[in-house]
């Protein structure tokens, strides 16, 4: 018999609509039997799947007798198997088996897709927060050494630790990603208080951000805050921290950034409120520009292009392979929040859908 091994957490495609499934029920309890239930579960599963082999072999993984049974979809489960010797070496087979009778679906060394495809990834996200980590390390002492001397000469501002924070971004991301920034020229002058926004779709968006160049005030979740060296590093530069369900926390927010901008530093806003999961551009919120319009500032928007892809929000331990692109649009202003945020949001996703 020919059979195709997966690990039981895989999905796995075999040609066009054709899959091999893997399911995953949990354990049983030691005096606890298999039951009509688990194979309702399962045929329920693969029936709803079209092509779906019509033999199904699984070894479930730390069952108390049933080791192996075979499954029918239109017939639900049948010829259970008991394996006591494996129970008692506790020797259970972490792994399904799935029997294809659709010829020539399957493909040779399709058994282990998740070999040299997922750990590179890793590898590379490995190396990333090495290297940010060492860098942040030695930087985070210079930044400490002049931060008296940032207090006294440019106390709201701070572009000398500002411009560590662009060495330390530019030596992690350099070695493993190219990131291409256009739209220098429509930077406001560096002495020009303004309101940046831009689309927000992973972790590394911080670090394309910081590879522009300017100062701006950036607004953090107070979690992060208490890591070492880093939440240090965002303390020294002023970053400014917000609860995101405290409502005072956020009125607080707010108001600082006013205050920022009256006194000549700029300030950043992820409009969106948090990364996307999709790509897609969600809703904008509209407390960036009721501070734009109230403080008589420009609003620069910004497209960030990639970051989403080579680290995805919600699994930052990997860094695929890839380039960023940073859009800076020319700045837009006016009195009316509703107008700014509208004509803001459209400029984005202009640039993501012509630019990406």
């Amino acid at each position: 018999m020919d059979y195709t091994w997966a690990p039981l957490h895989l999905v796995m495609q075999l040609q066009e609509w054709h899959y091999i499934v893997a399911i995953h029920l949990g354990p049983l309890k030691s005096n606890e039997y298999w039951t009509e239930a688990h194979s309702f579960a399962i045929t329920s599963v693969c029936g709803s799947i079209k092509g779906s082999p019509h033999s199904i072999l699984f070894r479930p993984r730390n069952y108390a007798i049933a080791t192996c049974c075979s499954l029918n979809p239109n017939k639900g489960c049948y010829s259970l198997y008991l394996d006591s010797e494996s129970h008692n070496r506790k020797k259970l087979s972490r792994y399904i088996a799935v029997r294809s009778e659709l010829a020539g679906t399957g493909t040779s060394g399709a058994s282990y897709p998740l070999s040299g495809r997922h750990v590179v990834p890793k590898v590379r996200g490995i190396c990333f927060y090495a290297v940010t980590a060492v860098v942040a390390i030695f930087l985070f002492v210079l930044m400490l050494v002049a931060h008296p001397f940032v207090l006294l000469l440019d106390q709201y501002r701070r572009q000398a630790h500002y411009f560590i924070a662009r060495i330390w971004a530019l030596a992690t991301v350099t070695p493993l990603l190219n990131i291409d920034i256009k739209g220098f020229e429509n930077l406001p002058a560096p002495d020009t208080p303004a309101v940046y926004v831009s689309n927000h779709q992973s972790f590394l968006d911080i670090y394309a951000l910081l590879a522009i160049g300017r100062s701006f005030k950036f607004i953090s979740k107070t979690s992060i805050f208490v890591f070492p060296v880093i939440g240090w590093a965002m303390i020294l530069m002023g970053v400014i921290p917000l609860r995101r369900m405290d409502p005072r926390s956020q009125l607080d927010c707010l108001k600082r950034c006013k205050d920022f901008l009256k006194k000549g530093a700029s300030v950043f806003f992820f409009p969106e409120g948090t990364r996307s999961k999709d790509g897609k551009l969600g809703a904008f919120k509209k407390g960036a520009f009721s501070i734009a319009a109230k403080t008589k500032v420009p609003v620069v928007p910004i497209t960030i292009i990639g970051t989403g892809k080579i680290m995805p929000a919600g699994r930052e331990g990997i860094l695929n392979p890839g380039s960023v692109r940073v859009i800076i649009h020319k700045p837009i202003e006016g009195s009316d929040p509703e107008v700014l945020r509208n004509q803001a949001r459209n400029i984005i996703a202009d640039g993501l859908v012509h630019q990406g």
